[in-house]
């Protein structure tokens, strides 16, 4: 019996690193690119918005209204892969993205930046939901923490390569008598697009079709993935539309959207505006920061938080304790950003900016452990398709807010002290839903 056992462990234990090392790699790299080509333009702000006379609202509507684009089609882009299968829709997502990230190199006017940004919002819908509905049917729930992190770092990482590389490139087209971060955004871009068509190589729609998996390991993933599923006791009987209502109108479905709005409302306000509030320095320091400075100041939170979420996923896959590793870790995340804008000193508010960035990734992370445990099949690419469409709408709000009130006030600090107490309530609100029953 107990050698049984054993003989069953390792082969879980060999199929699970196989399957990581096929596809985590691979799935980090795109999600690299895409936060690259999502976020580049908070570096292009620092020389743009002169150059094209974007107001500091005008740049918030359109570093926001990307979400809006994302949103709209972020249910159906999930159910679009669920039927057309993953490998040819993720190629599809990517390829589109990268057209319109390169394209944004003619900007010329507020118009067309906006424009443009909800264009690629169009163009990415789906991605990220489409990636942690497809790691569900490669992965047992006890994994997925853990390698949804793996496959998170692509975020941090893609400040840590990306805020000096989009900086260097500036800089660089700057002093070769180019428009630098016009260069920028066209090659930028280019990755995703080479890229998608890899996808279509590289990744396979289904367990069942993995032929680089021995027929072991194949046999041993589908039965431990059928038996999953068999304990949610979801209704075979309910049709495909039927699972779809039944899955967005589940009152978890929404509340876990409204959290995630909470906890991104954090990291995505970071991610359009820490390199305008680093170059704020110079009115407190009275020191000039450089672009190349710049992109390597705002990558020290980052590279923090890449640490940090994978040593997080880790200790909650290990525990299988899901609630304060989300909740606990939106809190810490929270508080760090409102006392370092109380302070008002820049060596606080890097530092705080580092503990909102570990905090708000680990536990985003281990937040997708919970939805994919509760669906599965349709049901659960519709219910992550709202789950993030929801939640990434506060990328929308919380970039309008921060540079509304900027213009509005001169400071940073009453937006991020707002954000703050969002992000703050989400844990609260994540610890209260998965309370207990008895409690």
């Amino acid at each position: 019996m107990a050698t049984a056992l054993n003989e069953t462990a390792a082969l879980e234990r060999s199929t699970v690193r196989r399957i990581t090392i096929r596809l985590i790699p691979f799935l980090a790299v795109l999600y690299l690119f895409n936060f690259i080509d999502r976020t580049n333009v908070a570096f292009a702000a620092l020389r743009m918005r002169e150059d094209v006379g974007i107001s500091p609202s005008a740049y918030g509507l359109g570093a926001g209204i990307f979400f809006i684009g994302y949103c709209l089609c972020e249910i159906p882009s999930n159910v679009a892969l669920h039927r057309f299968g993953a490998r040819r829709w993720i190629a599809r997502i990517l390829v589109s993205w990268g057209f319109v990230a390169s394209l944004t190199a003619l900007v010329q006017n507020s118009a067309q930046f906006i424009g443009l940004r909800f264009l690629l919002g169009i163009a990415e819908a789906g991605f990220y939901p489409g990636v942690i509905y497809f790691l569900s049917l490669w992965f047992p729930a006890s994994h997925r923490a853990r390698v949804t992190a793996l496959f998170y770092l692509g975020v941090p990482l893609a400040q840590v390569v990306g805020a000096p590389l989009s900086t260097w490139l500036i800089e660089t087209g700057d002093n070769a008598g180019l428009v630098g971060w016009r260069l920028m955004f066209l090659l930028e871009g280019l990755p995703a697009i080479l890229l998608g068509i890899s996808a279509l190589y590289w990744l396979t729609d289904s367990p069942a079709e993995a032929n680089w998996l021995s027929a072991r390991q194949r046999l041993w993933l589908i039965k431990e993935l059928e038996r999953e599923q068999q304990l949610k006791h979801q209704a075979p009987a309910a049709t495909y539309w039927r699972q779809i209502s039944q899955s967005l109108g589940n009152r978890n479905t929404v509340a876990l959207a409204l959290i995630y709005f909470g906890i991104t409302s954090g990291s995505n306000a970071m991610n359009f505006f820490l390199p305008s509030v680093i170059q704020s320095f110079r009115s407190v320091t009275g020191a000039h920061l450089g672009l190349l400075t710049t992109g390597l100041l705002t990558a020290i939170p980052y590279a923090i938080a890449s640490v940090a979420m994978v040593v997080w996923g880790r200790h909650s896959d290990h525990t299988q304790e899901r609630r304060f590793h989300v909740g606990g870790a939106a809190i810490v995340a929270a508080v760090a950003v409102a006392c370092a804008f109380s302070l008002n000193s820049p060596i606080a508010i890097l530092l705080g900016f580092s503990v909102m960035a570990a905090g708000s990734y680990s536990a985003i992370n281990v937040f997708w452990s919970v939805p994919s445990g509760l669906f599965h099949g349709v049901s659960a690419a519709a219910a992550i398709g709202m789950i993030n469409a929801i939640g990434n709408l506060s990328g929308f709000g919380g970039a309008y807010l921060v540079g509304f009130l900027f213009e509005k006030t001169n400071s940073y600090a009453p937006a991020f002290l707002t954000i703050s107490c969002c992000v703050g309530l989400a844990g609260m609100g994540f610890i209260w839903l998965l309370r207990p029953k008895h409690a």
